[in-house]
């Protein structure tokens, strides 16, 4: 099965997931969505972060099997014929190929096409190190992490996608940055504390949507894995700040939602956000 482009509006989907550490079983249930995608006519897929695996202390075992595991995405984008942006995987190399030193990885967001090729990567920028009051209590990704250094907007056939991951969320700067270099839509996905999650989800998607004038595609980790527990609602948010499809299941599943670049470029014509920022006053900031 291949992707077609036609008059029509593109669809753009969202996953949810409960992933844990079986990455075979993970996998599985990716291509179970990548299929509902497919049959509800989407041309975009955005899997959560850790997609492939969400366990404690395995993410130097999962980035063992990065290279694998894009092969088997790309394959899987063109037999389903979608946009793909594969959520977050551990890489133990940074782009330029140099391994990741201190035994550390890199939180890694492919966009993968039909054609089965790699259209553009992203590394995590934005490092969760927080204390949080629930269970877990203290998060430190830098611990295994080495954060990204680039901003990323790829071109597509339905418009320019500008890439984040899950706290980036938490940076209107990231956000308007990427707005500023053409994107048009930004994908955001996440695996957002229960609790945190509860607090500023929602919230955080609207703002970023709304800060920029872009669709923002949310796609969420939801349940228990092993002691930490996400937030999940996995949701998409129009150029207006607008919750226009959100995922209120506890299982896996899709959402869907049209995209019209026409109404996202009248909303910034009738309203022009990017050329009334007064950055001179800001030159601090």
């Amino acid at each position: 099965m291949t992707g077609s482009f036609n008059d029509s509006l593109p669809v753009f989907a969202v996953a949810q997931m409960n992933s844990q550490d079986s990455i075979a079983h993970n996998m599985a249930t990716a291509t179970q969505l990548m299929q509902q995608a497919r049959e509800q006519q989407a041309t975009l897929l955005v899997l959560p972060e850790n997609f492939a695996c969400f366990a404690a202390g395995q993410q130097a075992r999962t980035a063992e099997r990065f290279d694998d595991l894009q092969q088997q995405l790309q394959q899987l984008a063109t037999t389903y014929g979608l946009w793909l942006v594969a959520g977050s995987i551990p890489c133990p190399y940074r782009p330029n190929g140099q391994p990741v030193p201190d035994h550390r990885v890199r939180s890694t967001s492919l966009l993968i096409s039909p054609e089965g090729t790699t259209a553009a990567r992203y590394d995590k920028i934005h490092l969760f190190d927080a204390q949080v009051g629930d269970t877990t209590g203290s998060y430190q990704e830098s611990a295994t992490f080495e954060p990204g250094e680039a901003i990323v907007v790829a071109n597509t056939p339905f418009g320019c996608l500008g890439m984040m991951v899950c706290y980036d969320l938490r940076f209107p700067e990231l956000a308007l940055a990427l707005r500023k270099q053409g994107a048009d839509v930004l994908s955001a996905p996440s695996a957002f504390t229960e609790m945190t999650g509860r607090l500023h989800w929602q919230l955080l998607l609207r703002a970023r949507a709304m800060d920029t004038q872009c669709y923002v595609l949310g796609a969420g980790q939801q349940g228990t894995h092993g002691s930490r527990n996400t937030w999940g609602h996995s949701a998409i948010s129009n150029a207006a700040g607008e919750l226009v499809a959100e995922y209120n299941e506890t299982d896996a599943g899709v959402i869907t939602a049209t995209f019209d670049i026409k109404a996202v470029q009248q909303r910034r014509e009738s309203m022009p956000l990017m050329q009334h920022r007064r950055l001179g006053l800001l030159k601090d900031f």
